[in-house]
């Protein structure tokens, strides 16, 4: 399934890992493992998987993904990433960052290096085909930009209003070893959900997919992404962060859904809870 293969290689990775992430501000260690569900047209296409420890300020996360459903049907892809780095205040400063994946029969594969908020180093394969009209990719696109599983962390500055219009302020700028694009977030509302892994509040976040570079203007995925209706809603799951709770993105084929399952949190001082 060609949806499938697309949304592994740069959405996946950030919407499955930020669906399990916390920081319990007074646990000195917290380790997070959770499921969850992708879903097209309300029909289960893949599964994911996630494993995370946060160690003081430092963090470390691995997120799987594999076809389930019908997508086992159209699909062989599977794949996963793994990332560490840095919370510093309300930044997230990543450090590594690593993915492997395969599909249509063909591997995938990207590793970057990353320090004081830019990529320093990369290796990536394949790479794209020689293009004019590709838009190039050059240190300035890599500056102030960071890796996808570690743009999944969202923290805050203050706990104070966590579920409110500020929690969506935020423009994500990302580098998935091809690209350079922006998710800009803004606020729509809030809402109160239960189960599927999480009960209470959530705010409510229209987010926008912005090209950036590495792209082919002309192409019709690109002009459609950059339409697409997407909607995220984010959780406060422990200290000063919030987390994708549920991402959704329209599709040609239906209305593509990311919703965490379970989610199973353990903190240093020894609690257990799983929501």
């Amino acid at each position: 399934m060609s949806g499938l293969k697309s949304f592994g290689r740069f959405l996946a990775v950030p919407v499955l890992a930020t669906a399990l992430w916390t920081a319990p501000a007074a646990a000195q260690k917290s380790s997070v493992g959770g499921l969850y569900n992708i879903t097209i047209a309300g029909l289960t296409i893949g599964r994911g998987s996630l494993a995370l420890v946060l160690q003081g300020n430092a963090y470390s996360a691995k997120v799987g993904l594999e076809p389930a459903g019908i997508g086992t049907l159209f699909s062989t892809g599977k794949g996963g990433a793994q990332a560490s780095g840095w919370l510093l205040g309300n930044k997230v400063v990543p450090s590594k960052y690593e993915m492997a994946s395969h599909a249509a029969n063909r591997d995938f594969y990207v590793a970057l290096g990353q320090g004081s908020g830019h990529i320093r180093s990369m290796e990536v394969m394949p790479q794209f085909k020689p293009n004019k009209e590709r838009i190039k990719v050059t240190r300035k696109h890599r500056n102030n930009a960071m890796d996808p599983l570690s743009a999944a962390l969202m923290p805050v500055p203050t706990r104070d209003n966590m579920i409110g219009p500020e929690a969506c302020k935020r423009k994500l700028p990302i580098f998935d070893g091809w690209t350079r694009f922006d998710i800009k977030m803004t606020y729509k509302g809030t809402k109160n959900v239960s189960g599927h892994g999480y009960n209470g509040p959530v705010v409510v976040c229209k987010a926008k997919w912005i090209p950036v570079a590495g792209h082919r203007p002309s192409k019709e995925s690109v002009k459609y992404m950059a339409k697409a209706g997407m909607e995220t809603w984010l959780a406060p799951l422990g200290g000063n962060v919030l987390i994708p709770y549920r991402i959704s993105i329209d599709t040609k084929t239906g209305r593509l859904v990311v919703q965490a399952s379970q989610l199973n949190i353990k903190s240093g001082a020894g609690d257990q809870a799983a929501r």
